[in-house]
């Protein structure tokens, strides 16, 4: 299993709203499984899918900006050249994996 790191800072409202907004997210999708229950009318449900991608990809950019602001920034300024390099390949990853 692998070691749970913890964030180097985390801003209280981004936390506050990131959680409000799955929260909602949550509903969004027990709305979806009943939708899909119900045999609703497929492009209503492919709507709500693409409302709910986006809401996700919301709470993505909003952790990707604190990550870059707390992380990676304390890793990059730390002087060690192993620790940059490898926040440099996270971000990377992250960036191509945020971006599909």
């Amino acid at each position: 299993m692998a070691k749970m790191r913890k964030a180097a800072g985390v801003d209280a409202e981004l936390k506050a709203a990131s959680l409000n907004r799955l929260r909602r997210i949550e509903g969004q999708i027990r709305g979806l499984q009943k939708m899909v229950e119900e045999e609703r009318y497929c492009a209503d449900i492919l709507v709500q899918v693409a409302s709910v991608q986006e809401a996700l990809r919301g709470v993505g950019r909003n952790l990707m900006r604190n990550h870059l602001q707390h992380c990676a920034t304390k890793a990059i300024a730390s002087g060690k050249p192993k620790e940059a390099a490898e926040m440099y390949d996270e971000l990377l990853e992250l960036i191509y994996k945020h971006l599909r």
